[in-house]
């Protein structure tokens, strides 16, 4: 289980989880684990099944396009301490669009999308809220995108 005082805050900043109420934070919170990552270990490829949320705690992740080679990889953003990613993965079923891969020695909270999908289902409250919010989240993206 994560440190709450840590935690709590930042779930509060996140689009898709900042509607819940304190109650609902913290049983999150119980799901979610600290992970700690070497320099240049990648979390997750560019199609692969979408299967956690991801919390910076320290360090710093790099999101990508994977070119030919590592010379022609496409840089997405470079996150920090706070920063979420892979938040619309846990709810869509659609593969990643990106790769991650930490830049320097990480802590990262884990938030597996089994965890998250038994707390929306024993939630209604928490189920409602959530789903407004990736809806308006997948409008954006969809307007984005064309």
């Amino acid at each position: 289980m994560a440190d709450t005082d840590t935690i709590l805050p930042i779930l509060k900043k996140i689009p898709l989880l900042e509607e819940l109420n304190e109650e609902d934070h913290k049983e999150i919170v119980k799901h979610i684990t600290l992970e700690y990552y070497p320099s240049h270990h990648v979390l997750f490829h560019e199609g692969d099944p979408g299967s956690a949320v991801y919390i910076v705690k320290r360090g710093i992740v790099r999101i990508y396009h994977e070119g030919a080679s590592s010379d022609e990889d496409q840089e997405i953003a470079l996150l920090a301490d706070n920063d979420v990613f892979g938040e619309m993965a846990i709810i869509s079923e659609k593969p990643r669009n990106a790769t991650a891969q930490t830049m320097e020695e990480s802590e990262i909270f884990v938030l597996k999308k089994d965890d998250f999908v038994q707390l929306i289902g024993s939630n209604p409250n928490m189920a409602s809220r959530i789903s407004g919010e990736f809806l308006k989240r997948l409008k954006i993206n969809l307007k984005e995108e064309s």
